[in-house]
């Protein structure tokens, strides 16, 4: 499953750990030098939720960047049970 927003396009970008060694200079050392980098991802923070595509009910995986921008329309809220399921007394 490709982690890509499907409201915005958003996906995961490269980047890298930088690791260091030595003392800062400001405390006492001669400096910090780069020993080693390491490539990673950065990964968007994608949730499954609900919402209105096209009239209808679907679920999505969208980031928390759109839901925060209002992009996703929720459902209402169901106020229906199912038949079959009468409360036990």
């Amino acid at each position: 499953m490709a982690r890509i927003c499907e409201l915005t396009g958003k996906g995961p970008i490269k980047g890298r750990r930088i690791i260091r060694s030595g003392k800062a200079k400001k405390k006492g050392g001669i400096g910090m030098h780069v020993t080693a980098t390491t490539k990673r991802r950065f990964f968007p923070n994608l949730q499954r939720v609900k919402a209105v595509i096209d009239g209808e009910v679907r679920y999505i995986r969208v980031s928390t960047g759109a839901i925060k921008k209002g992009l996703v329309i929720k459902p209402p809220k169901r106020t229906w049970k199912k038949p079959g399921t009468a409360k036990k007394a």
